[in-house]
């Protein structure tokens, strides 16, 4: 052995030494052809694939890479902590959320100090002691994994329908709560998904059924109280494998409401809520091509719809014309420049929540004047305006959250007659957090094709704009989805360390209206890639960063984004962190029993077809790695993921062990009992990122 690897042995403490010793987990490999219509494709490690996670040696595979993990994060394990410590001391722990109205009561969360879930609480207007609906921290005793979503209320406000999944697979069981005992009723059906709506007569529940093998919502079904499930009506099945699948209460409490939607099209299905055995009738059938969003107010449906409006334009149809989308009149027109994301309708006005120049605002428009609207603005850079509960519709009160990447998340009631606001609620951050403290920009990036993209930083004041600070840097960039400029008290570990945070609003999204989005699927998803790739050569040249500190991170189709840039682009990073990557995106959308192939032909494309299966196998990151450098690497998954499935990230570990030419670290972290969410408990999240940030920061030799 050279003395100067001796010498360098010596001073390793006892940690580093166990790190360095320890060798990666090596898969075996096995020959297995992926036969498709339009070619055959080898995949060896095709074998880690277990629908049941039982198999022995997968499950031994696992736990070895997860060892592996643990010991080559030791020597950083005391950042680990203190990065922990810090996050979580920036988190009230027994925090709040700003009570709402809904018929006699008020209804809220909270959290207990120390307690991991949230207590679902509820207060008479007239005046009682509160009255707890679901307390989370007793509910999860006992359990790896807890959630409990789609709490609803019946209509004479007596009795509680809830959804609670103990594994993560987002495999949910609907149960049913006295209120006025606090005892749950006997009536149980597993298998669904976590949206529930009463009808009025207080005793039928309509749900939605999840299909056993692909997890899709295939079928609305009624159950009346009492009765034995087996005995539980279909009202709607969905043939049509590409369509999600939701549930709700119109606003009014007059409908059931069946909204139907894939990449492309949607439909509304509508049941009287006084007359639950009637069969549901469509809003406007379906139509290839024209998506739209209903709500009921004062015996007319408001519909927002790209009905010859790409980027939306707003719309009312009276009751008497369910049916007839010719009859829709036109209440708000298309604006080219203004995307419609999400609206609100009461008594007096409609409330836009709208997008321009990539950032979301509310426009307030009075029925009997929508030409006089009124913009809510904000004198933030970069900031995003969001419609909170509001679930009352006689009410000239608008509930509004607002945030940026400095401000807190604030809740404020806007007066719709007057304009004036009242902050009711702003987010405490502990342990000295001043937002006056930190600088956020709004910045521009010409891609290497002329698009602008818009790009959101956020950096400590002070920092000294020459090409020397580390940059954290973030993307999304699929389904339409929006990657908004929105307060993360965690970031700052990393802010308070000289890092720049940048969020690259990538095409994709949405945040530059529809045509933002259709530029960043199909065959041109891979301007998703190219964009991040861009901004970050943008921030580097404009010297908001070091070019040898700049660290990429995003999860599920923002994950494919990082194993496409680390195969397209890895040498421009110093670090790439993946959470429960979607990339093997071949072979995945050639299977239609896994659960969401079927409904993202029109996101990603069909692989059974010519075209589309030569340009997903183009960048898709599985299929794409070789033998070259890679950055250091750190990805995460969980076993019971239902939308990502556990085995891609694995097969794609695995593959990058065996061919990349670096000795670069590369981390796999998989959390055997969570799913795409991670774990479920507040805090046991925050230490998830505190091993990312330990991560990030040890590959800047950072130890404090």
């Amino acid at each position: 052995m050279p003395r100067i690897h001796l010498w360098l042995l010596l001073c390793l403490t006892s940690s580093q030494l166990l790190a360095a010793a320890m060798p990666p987990p090596v898969a075996r490999q096995h020959a297995f052809d992926v036969v498709s219509p339009n070619g055959t494709r080898s995949d060896p490690y095709y074998w880690l694939r277990d629908d049941s996670r039982k198999s022995p040696e997968m499950l031994a595979y696992l736990g070895a890479e997860n060892r592996y993990f643990a010991q080559q994060s030791a020597p950083y394990a005391k950042l680990t902590d203190k990065l922990y410590r810090e996050i979580v001391g920036r988190i009230k722990q027994d925090d709040s959320t700003v009570p709402y109205q809904k018929g006699h009561y008020r209804y809220y969360t909270r959290f207990a100090k120390g307690g991991e879930y949230p207590i679902h609480a509820r207060r008479a207007l007239a005046g009682s002691p509160e009255q707890i609906l679901i307390n989370g921290n007793l509910a999860a005793r006992g359990k790896d994994f807890y959630s409990v979503e789609g709490l609803a209320v019946s209509r004479d406000e007596q009795l509680l329908a809830y959804l609670e999944d103990d594994s993560g697979r987002r495999q949910y069981t609907l149960k049913f709560r006295d209120l006025k005992s606090g005892k749950d009723l006997p009536d149980q059906i597993s298998g669904l998904a976590p949206q529930v709506a009463w009808a009025n007569d207080n005793r039928t529940v309509f749900y939605l059924e999840n299909d056993a093998v692909t997890l899709l919502t295939t079928r609305i079904k009624k159950h009346v109280l009492g009765t034995p499930t087996s005995s539980d009506t279909v009202v709607y099945t969905e043939a049509d494998h590409s369509y999600y699948m939701e549930l709700r209460k119109s606003g009014d409490e007059r409908f059931i409401m069946i909204d139907l939607a894939s990449t492309t099209t949607g439909e509304v299905l509508v049941i009287d809520a006084d007359h639950p055995e009637q069969a549901p009738r469509a809003l406007a059938p379906r139509e290839r091509d024209i998506k739209y969003q209903a709500e009921h107010i004062d015996g007319r449906w408001i519909v927002l719809t790209d009905w010859l409006a790409p980027n939306y334009r707003v719309m009312a149809v009276d009751d008497a014309a369910i049916g007839a989308r010719a009859q829709w009149r036109e209440v708000v027109a298309h604006d080219s420049k203004v995307f419609l994301q999400n609206f609100a309708v009461f008594n007096n006005y409609l409330v836009l929540n709208e997008r321009t120049d990539g950032l979301l605002r509310l426009r307030v428009l009075p029925w009997n004047a929508p030409d006089k609207s009124t913009i809510i603005a904000s004198d933030e850079a970069a900031y995003s305006a969001t419609l909170a509960i509001n679930a009352e519709q006689n009410t000239d009160e608008l509930r509004y959250n607002y945030t940026s990447l400095t401000t807190p998340r604030r809740v404020y009631a806007a007066d719709m007659r007057s304009g004036q606001r009242t902050l009711l609620k702003e987010q405490e951050v502990p342990g000295g957090f001043k937002r006056e403290n930190y600088v956020t920009e709004r910045v521009w990036v010409n891609a290497r094709d002329g698009a602008r993209i818009p790009v959101s930083v956020v950096y400590r004041k002070g920092l000294q704009r020459d090409g020397s600070a580390p940059l954290y840097q973030y993307a999304y960039g699929s389904y339409g989805i929006s990657s908004d400029p929105v307060f993360r008290p965690s970031i700052f570990s990393l802010l308070d360390r000289g890092f720049v945070y940048a969020i690259a609003h990538i095409r994709g999204g949405q945040e530059m209206g529809r045509d933002w989005y259709e530029n960043g699927k199909l065959l041109k998803k891979k301007n998703s890639f190219t964009d991040f790739v861009d901004v970050t050569d943008y921030l580097v040249q404009q010297k908001y960063a070091a070019k040898n500190k700049v660290f990429a991170m995003g999860g599920s189709a923002g994950g494919l984004l990082m194993g496409a840039v680390a195969n397209m682009a890895g040498a421009k990073y110093a670090g790439i962190i993946a959470h429960v990557p979607f990339v093997d995106v071949v072979t995945t959308m050639l299977d239609d029993s896994i659960p969401l192939t079927t409904n993202e032909f029109d996101e990603w494309g069909n692989p059974k077809e010519k075209t589309s299966y030569d340009y997903m196998l183009s960048y898709s990151p599985y299929d794409n790695v070789a033998p070259q450098f890679y950055p250091p690497v750190m990805v995460t998954t969980g076993l019971h993921d239902s939308q990502v499935q556990y085995y891609e990230p694995a097969k794609w570990v695995a593959r990058l062990r065996a061919t990349k030419t670096d000795a670069n670290p590369l981390y796999f972290k998989i959390n055997m009992q969570a799913g795409h969410g991670g774990k479920s408990g507040r805090f046991a999240q925050v230490h998830e990122v505190a091993e990312e940030f330990g991560f990030v920061l040890h590959q800047l030799g950072v130890n404090k």
